[in-house]
């Protein structure tokens, strides 16, 4: 019977003097109202979100509808928050206690207060969208990425606050080694700086056709922070650091506004001034009375020089396209008339050639 007596207060004691001052039915009364929160979250997490999806649903914009799809996630957690607050609260804690609670709470209450702000950034690329004569979509991504990081960086900061951990140190001992990091990775902060001038500037964008002269030409298929993705017209896939586009000529081919068709016709000799005059009249006439180019750019059709083998004519004229698959089209068709102006006047195309003398002994 001792021993009964002594389980039975040894197990009073405990129950009385619980965890931290909190007597264990005050303990299992908190769990109990917690796990009714966390049970029940998804209830209530829904309630919120239909709330807000009704008062979006009054407006035309798609702004607000972002505004409530990206908060799907805070209001899940905001039962959780608020269960643990009520929970502790219905507890009686010793002073030492109360205190790692209240921390608990705050920190609970912040993360809830910067997710909600993580979150809200993302509605805020839909503003950004609207400025695109400004900002490019890449661009755009990049800002977003940034002020995302830098929420976390702040609600970490925030966080460690709350439990007595001082920043600054740590800031200052991250300003060393960033100085430290930043001497062996310059190459990495060059690319990082170019790839945001080649954004800011607008050089290019995801699609375009750009040649950089000696280094790569191809399709735009990813601009990152440190190097851009470029598709070949052979389809194989080049990554290329973002200085290459700050040191070097960028010709962006898809903002071609009209094409250069640009020739040397070679002539036989034995062609007449009258023959030479009639083919660059019609030539010219042809190109200008055509809708498929732009007399307004500049038409030349002149006799040039003369060559070695032939009498060669100069042909310069824009097209009105600016396609490419368009511009060969184009071309083509030229070529074709040109040689017609030319068998119809009796005329040949000269071809490299050389005279060969045999002396006789």
């Amino acid at each position: 019977m001792e021993i009964i007596k002594n389980f039975s207060d040894i197990f009073l004691s405990v129950w009385n003097k619980g965890i931290l001052g909190v007597d264990i039915f005050q303990i299992l009364i908190g769990i109990g109202i917690f796990l009714v929160f966390l049970i029940f979250r998804g209830l209530i997490s829904k309630l919120i979100i239909k709330k807000l999806e009704v008062i979006s649903k009054r407006t035309s914009n798609k702004l607000d509808d972002t505004f409530v799809s990206s908060l799907v996630g805070p209001a899940r957690f905001l039962p959780i928050v608020l269960g643990f607050f009520i929970a502790s609260y219905y507890m009686t804690f010793s002073a030492e206690g109360r205190e790692v609670v209240d921390t608990i709470n705050r920190t609970l209450i912040t993360i809830l207060i910067f997710w909600v702000i993580h979150q809200i950034i993302e509605p805020v690329s839909y503003v950004l969208s609207g400025l695109d004569k400004l900002l490019t979509r890449e661009l755009i991504g990049w800002i977003i990425k940034s002020l995302k990081i830098l929420i976390f960086i702040l609600g970490l900061a925030a966080v460690l606050e709350l439990w007595g951990i001082k920043i600054g140190p740590i800031i200052a001992g991250l300003g060393l080694f960033g100085v430290a990091v930043a001497l062996g990775a310059q190459d990495l902060f060059k690319n990082l700086i170019s790839g945001i001038l080649v954004l800011v500037e607008k050089r290019f964008k995801i699609g375009d056709w750009i040649s950089v002269d000696g280094i790569i030409e191809g399709i735009v298929e990813k601009i990152g922070f440190r190097s851009t993705t470029i598709r070949k017209f052979d389809k194989s896939l080049a990554i290329i650091p973002n200085f290459q586009f700050a040191e070097n000529a960028v010709v962006n081919v898809s903002e071609t506004s009209n094409w250069l068709i640009s020739w040397t016709i070679t002539l036989q000799y034995d062609t007449t001034v009258d023959q030479l005059k009639t083919i660059r009249d019609q030539i010219e006439n042809h190109i200008n009375k055509s809708e498929d180019f732009n007399p307004s750019i500049g038409v030349a059709v002149r006799v040039d020089k003369f060559s070695d083998s032939s009498i060669d004519m100069y042909v310069r004229c824009f097209t009105k396209t600016g396609s490419w698959n368009d511009w060969l089209s184009v071309k083509e068709k030229l070529a074709i008339a040109i040689k017609q102006i030319v068998e119809n006047n009796k005329a040949s195309f000269a071809f490299p050639s050389s005279s060969i003398y045999i002396e006789k002994k």
